[in-house]
C-alpha cells in the first residue's frame, strides 16, 4: 500500500489513471463556475446601470444588486474544495450512476446537473452510507483538490462482489487493501472484512449524545472511522452543529492537515481543527516541555497553583508597597487610605465569588472614592458623598493613583500572570506552598521563553478563572441595539411614504432595508467566529491521539463541550506523554458519569504481521494489559535490525536502500528528541513536520517519535532504539515507532540492541 497519513501519498500507476480520469470531471466543473461568475458580474453591472427613477425602481435596482452581489460571493467562495467527492451508485433497474458532491450545485449549459450540494437530498447517500448501511453505493470516493487540481483520492468499497476486475484495478486507498484482503476468498478473509466493517460501522452511527470512545490499537482505522463519524454528524444533525459547528483536536499539525485533504467534505464553515498547542485563541504553541515539567504541568493540582497564583496578585499596601496604609502621591499632595480600609475592600472583593478581572472593578472603583475622600479631607473641604465618583474619576487619569490601584489588584491576562510566575523563583516558592503543589519549582524559566504545548491548558485555566470585565462591551451593544432601532424606525417611515410597504411582491421590510445601509463588517462562518471565541461551546468534539491529553487538557476540552457530546479516539498503548492517559474511564468519567461508551476494534488490516510480531514484543512491556489487534496482512519484508558501524554517517546510505526497495513510496526515519537534530543533520535533503508542507511531503522525512504519532508510512527506519526507551514512557514510544510502517520495518542501531527487540536477531 502506497499511502500514509500526512496528506502527500506516493502516486501509483492505478491512481495517476484515475486522477487524471477525475481530473477532465474537475476541470469542466469549474470552466462552468468561471462562466457562471462571469454572468453575474455582467448581471451586476447590469443591475447598477438600471434606471434610477422613482422610489419602485430604486428599490428594485438595489434588490437586484444586492441578488448578484450574493451570487456572486457564493461563487467566489467555493474556488477551493468545489468537488470533494463522488459516489457510484446501482439502481434497480440495473443503471450505475456516478454522481459528484461539492460545496454548491452546478448545471451544464443543457440543464444536466454535474455537481450536486452538499446540502441537497441528493447527497445524502455520500454523508449517511457506511459498511452496514450502504444506502445503494458501491463505491464511496473522497478528492482532494488543490487550486483546482486534483491530487489525491481515497476510496471505500460497499459491494466488493458489484466489483468488475477492472474496477478492483483502479482502487486506491484504503479500499485497495480491503479489496486484496477480500480478494483471498477464505472464509477468514470474508469474516475479516465482515468484522472491519461491522465495527467501523458501529463507530460513525453512534449517537451524539454522550462521549463515545475509540480504542483501537496500530492499523485499526479508528482515526478513519471517526472522521467519517464527523462528515456523518455534520449531515445528518447539520441543524445544531451549523450553529455550534464541531472542534477536531489533533495531535500536530501535520496530522490536522492530512484530516483536511482526506476529508475536505468536513469544509471550512462548520469545522474547527485545533492542536492542544493552539486551543486557546491567540496561541500556537508546538514547543515541547521535557517529561519532567510537563508531568507537573499536566496534573490537575495546577487548577490550585492557577487560583494560588491569581490570589498572589491580589495585594494588601503591606505585601505591595512594605507600608501599613496606601500612600499615594498626587497633584493635590500625598493621599493616605488606611490599611484597615483597604484590607476590608479585598476582603468584600474576594467574597463576592466572581472572577478576578470582573472584582476587580469593584476594588478600582471603591479606592477610588476613598482616595477622593482623602483628597477632600487634605485639602479641608466638606466632604459631599455625590462628589466623590466625579472626583475619583478625576484620581484614575494621573499615572501614580493607576500604578498603585493596578499594585493592589492588577488587570491582569493569562498570559501576564503566568509569565510573571514561571519568571519568579520567589512567587514560584509562595503559589507552590500555598496550593500545596510539589516539585512546582521546576517551572521557572526566563521571562520571554516561547510558550509551550502544555503551557496551553494553564493559560486557559487561567483565562477562565480571571474572567473579563465586559461592562464596556455590553454597554457597546447597549449603543448598537439602540442606533438599529432608530434605523428601522426610519426606515419603516420611507415604506410608508413611498407606498412599498403595501407593496408584498417587494419583498422588502423595514429590517432588511436598514441592514442594507448599514454596514454591519464581512460575513463570518461559524468556524471562524467559534476559532477566535476562547469561550464559544461546540455542538460536538472529536479528540483523536487522546491518549496524549493531561488531566489539564482534558479540563480544556470539555469546557468546549458542556453537552459532553464527544468522539474519543485513541490508544492507552501509545501514550507517551508523562501525563497522558492511561485510563479511559478514570480519564472521561468524572465529566460524564455513566456516558462514556467505549467501542473496541480490534482488527489490523495495515500493518503486516510480522512487524506486529515485533510491536508486540515491545507492547508486553508498555502496557501488558492490552491485546495486540489481529494483524491480517501476511506479505512484507520481514522486518530487520541493522548496526550502523559507523553512526549516525551510515544512514544515508541505508535511507537511499530503503527508497530504492520500495519504489514508489514514502520512508520516516523516527528517532528520539535527543538525537533528533543529529539524524536530521545526517540527512539534510530529508523533510520535517512544522517547517513547509513540501518538506512535510517529501519522499524521506526525519521525525520523533512524538511527531510521528497518527502517521503512516511505507517504510520505517527507528533509529537508536535504545535512546528511546531511555524516556519515562520509553516503551510505548517505541511501540509507536515500530507500528508506523506498512511495507517495511528496519531498526538502526549503534549500541546493543535493546531485548525488546530481540526477535529482530533472528
Amino acid at each position: 500500500m502506497n499511502t500514509d497519513r500526512q496528506g502527500g501519498p506516493s502516486v501509483t500507476a492505478t491512481e495517476a489513471a484515475a486522477i487524471a480520469t477525475e481530473q477532465k470531471r474537475v476541470t469542466t466543473m469549474y470552466e462552468r463556475l468561471d462562466t457562471l461568475r462571469a454572468r453575474a458580474a455582467e448581471q451586476l453591472t447590469a443591475a447598477h446601470l438600471q434606471d434610477r427613477s422613482g422610489y419602485a425602481a430604486l428599490m428594485e435596482r438595489e434588490a437586484r444588486a444586492h441578488e448578484q452581489a450574493l451570487r456572486g460571493a457564493q461563487l467566489n467562495a467555493v474556488e477551493e474544495g468545489l468537488c470533494f467527492g463522488r459516489i457510484d451508485l446501482a439502481h434497480p433497474d440495473g443503471d450505475t450512476e456516478a454522481r459528484y458532491v461539492g460545496r454548491i450545485g452546478l448545471r451544464d449549459s443543457d440543464y444536466e446537473t454535474i455537481l450536486v450540494d452538499w446540502r441537497a437530498p441528493a447527497a445524502r447517500p455520500f454523508y449517511a452510507a457506511t459498511p452496514g448501511s450502504p444506502e445503494g453505493i458501491t463505491r464511496r470516493r473522497h478528492l482532494r483538490i488543490r487550486r483546482r487540481t486534483v491530487i489525491g483520492l481515497d476510496d471505500e468499497v460497499f459491494d466488493p462482489d458489484a466489483l468488475s476486475d477492472g474496477d478492483r484495478r483502479q482502487l486506491v486507498g484504503e479500499a485497495a487493501l480491503l479489496a486484496s484482503l477480500d480478494r483471498g476468498r477464505t472464509g477468514r478473509m470474508a469474516d475479516i472484512v465482515a468484522t472491519i466493517q461491522a465495527e467501523q460501522d458501529r463507530v460513525i452511527r453512534s449517537t451524539l449524545s454522550g462521549v463515545l470512545v475509540v480504542q483501537g490499537g496500530p492499523g485499526t482505522g479508528k482515526t478513519v472511522a471517526a472522521l467519517h463519524r464527523a462528515a456523518y454528524l455534520l449531515y445528518t444533525h447539520r441543524a445544531i452543529l451549523e450553529r455550534r459547528g464541531l472542534l477536531v483536536v489533533g495531535p500536530n499539525p501535520a496530522f490536522l492537515r492530512y484530516i483536511g485533504d482526506v476529508l475536505p467534505s468536513l469544509g471550512e464553515t462548520d469545522v474547527v481543527m485545533r492542536t492542544v498547542g493552539e486551543i486557546l485563541p491567540g496561541v500556537e504553541a508546538t514547543a515541547r516541555d521535557d517529561h519532567d515539567v510537563a508531568s507537573v504541568k499536566g496534573s490537575e493540582t495546577m487548577v490550585d497553583l492557577v487560583r494560588a497564583a491569581i490570589d498572589d496578585r491580589q495585594r494588601t499596601p503591606r505585601r505591595a508597597f512594605g507600608e501599613e496604609d496606601l500612600r499615594v502621591e498626587t497633584d493635590a499632595g500625598d493621599l493616605v487610605v488606611p490599611g484597615r480600609v483597604c484590607e476590608h475592600v479585598l476582603t468584600t472583593a474576594r467574597g463576592l465569588k466572581l472572577a478576578h478581572n470582573v472584582a476587580r472593578k469593584y476594588v478600582v472603583t471603591t479606592l477610588l472614592t476613598e482616595l477622593a475622600r482623602a483628597e477632600v479631607t487634605l485639602l479641608d473641604r466638606p466632604v459631599v458623598d455625590e462628589d466623590l465618583p466625579f472626583i475619583g474619576e478625576r484620581l484614575w487619569y494621573e499615572d501614580p493613583v493607576r500604578r498603585a490601584l493596578d499594585a493592589l489588584w492588577p488587570d491582569l491576562t493569562p498570559q501576564r500572570l503566568l509569565s510573571g510566575l514561571f519568571a519568579d523563583p520567589e512567587a514560584l516558592a509562595r503559589v507552590a506552598t500555598a496550593s500545596e503543589v510539589p516539585n512546582a519549582t521546576a517551572l521557572y524559566r526566563p521571562n520571554g521563553s516561547p510558550w509551550t504545548v502544555e503551557d496551553v491548558p494553564l493559560l486557559d485555566e487561567a483565562a477562565e478563572v480571571l474572567g473579563r470585565d465586559d461592562s464596556a462591551d455590553r454597554a457597546r451593544d447597549r449603543q448598537e441595539e439602540a442606533e438599529r432601532a432608530e434605523t428601522e424606525r426610519y426606515a419603516q417611515g420611507v415604506l410608508e411614504f413611498t407606498g412599498l410597504a403595501e407593496e408584498e411582491h417587494v419583498g422588502l421590510d423595514a429590517a432588511s432595508l436598514a441592514d442594507r445601509h448599514r454596514d454591519w463588517g464581512p460575513v463570518t462562518t461559524t468556524a471562524e467566529r467559534a476559532g477566535a471565541d476562547r469561550a464559544w461551546t461546540y455542538g460536538h468534539v472529536i479528540v483523536d491521539e487522546a491518549q496524549e491529553l493531561s488531566p489539564m487538557a482534558w479540563r480544556s476540552v470539555m469546557r468546549r463541550v458542556p453537552t459532553r457530546s464527544l468522539t474519543v479516539v485513541g490508544d492507552v498503548a501509545q501514550t507517551g506523554s508523562a501525563a497522558g492517559t492511561r485510563s479511559w474511564t478514570a480519564a472521561l468519567e468524572p465529566y460524564a458519569p455513566g456516558k462514556v461508551h467505549v467501542e473496541t476494534l480490534r482488527v489490523n488490516y495495515r500493518t503486516p504481521a510480522p512487524i506486529m510480531a515485533v510491536a508486540a514484543d515491545v507492547l508486553r512491556e508498555a502496557a501488558p494489559e492490552q491485546e495486540v489487534p489481529e494483524s491480517v496482512r501476511e506479505e512484507g519484508d520481514p522486518p530487520r535490525a541493522v548496526r550502523l558501524t559507523e553512526g549516525l554517517a551510515g544512514l544515508p546510505a541505508l535511507v537511499a536502500e530503503e527508497t530504492e526497495a520500495i519504489g514508489e513510496g514514502r520512508v520516516a526515519v523516527i528517532t528520539s528528541e535527543a538525537s533528533l537534530l543529529l539524524v536530521a543533520a545526517a540527512l539534510p535533503r530529508a523533510g520535517r513536520p512544522q517547517r513547509r508542507r513540501d518538506e512535510e511531503e517529501a519522499p524521506v522525512v526525519v521525525l520523533s517519535t512524538t511527531e510521528s504519532k497518527g502517521l503512516e508510512f511505507d517504510s520505517v527506519i527507528v533509529v537508536r532504539p535504545d535512546e528511546v526507551l531511555d524516556a519515562p514512557h520509553g516503551a510505548n514510544d517505541l511501540y509507536v515507532a515500530v507500528t508506523r510502517a506498512t511495507r517495511r520495518l528496519t531498526v538502526a542501531h549503534d549500541r546493543e540492541l535493546p531485548g525488546l527487540l530481540a526477535r529482530l536477531h533472528a
